[in-house]
C-alpha cells in the first residue's frame, strides 16, 4: 500500500508542481552557469547506490561532500540555492526518485555515498531495509541540527513505529518545518 501511495503522491506532486519546477529550473540556470539539476550519489534501500536529483544550489565544481564538511560552505552556495535549501524547494526533483522507486515520500533521508558513519549505524539498526524518503522522522525532529547517532536512532525508531498515520503526521510536520526553514544550517 505504501508504494501505491508513493506513486500517486509523486505523480500528483509532479503534475501540480510542474510550473514551480520549471520556474526554479530556469532560475537556477540564469543565476549561475551549469545544469539546473545536480545528481547526487546516495545510499538507497539495502545500501545500494542511486542517483538522486536536486536543484543545483551550489556553484559548479563544488566538492561532493556534505555541506557542513566544506571549509567555507557560503562561498559555494548560490543566493537562490540558499533560499531553496531554507525552504526545501531544492528537494522537489526527488519526486522523480519516488516515482521510479528509488525513494519513498517518507523514510530516512538518503545518506551521501561517503557518509559511512551514518550508513553503518543505520545498518546496525536494520534501517537499510527501508526506502529513503523525501522526508522522515529525523527530518521533523531536528534536521541538520541532529548529530549522526541521533539521526540513526530516530530512523530506527521510525522503522519500529512506522504506519500510515505516522507517515501522514510526518508529512504534515514537514510542511511546517520546510516553510519555517527550521533546522537548516546552510
Amino acid at each position: 500500500m505504501k508504494r501505491g501511495l508513493d506513486i500517486l503522491g509523486a505523480v500528483a506532486g509532479l503534475i501540480v508542481l510542474s510550473p514551480v519546477l520549471l520556474i526554479l529550473a530556469v532560475a537556477v540556470r540564469l543565476e549561475s552557469p551549469g545544469p539546473a539539476l545536480h545528481w547526487s550519489r546516495r545510499v538507497g534501500r539495502f545500501n545500494t547506490l542511486f542517483a538522486m536529483p536536486k536543484f543545483r544550489s551550489m556553484r559548479t565544481g563544488a566538492p561532493d561532500v556534505a555541506t557542513h564538511l566544506l571549509p567555507d560552505p557560503d562561498s559555494w552556495i548560490t543566493p537562490l540555492g540558499r533560499f531553496m535549501r531554507r525552504t526545501s524547494l531544492d528537494e522537489l526533483p526527488q519526486l522523480w526518485s519516488v516515482l521510479v522507486g528509488d525513494m519513498s515520500i517518507v523514510g530516512p533521508r538518503p545518506a551521501l555515498f561517503n557518509q559511512d558513519d551514518l550508513v553503518g549505524l543505520r545498518t546496525e539498526a536494520g534501517v537499510e531495509v527501508l526506502r529513503p524518503g523525501l522526508t522522515g522522522w529525523a527530518q521533523v525532529n531536528g534536521r541538520d541540527e541532529l548529530p549522526i547517532p541521533d539521526k540513526a536512532r530516530l530512523d530506527a525508531e521510525y522503522l519500529a513505529r512506522r504506519s500510515t498515520w505516522m507517515d501522514l503526521s510526518i508529512i504534515a510536520r514537514t510542511a511546517v518545518t520546510a516553510f519555517s526553514g527550521r533546522g537548516v544550517r546552510h
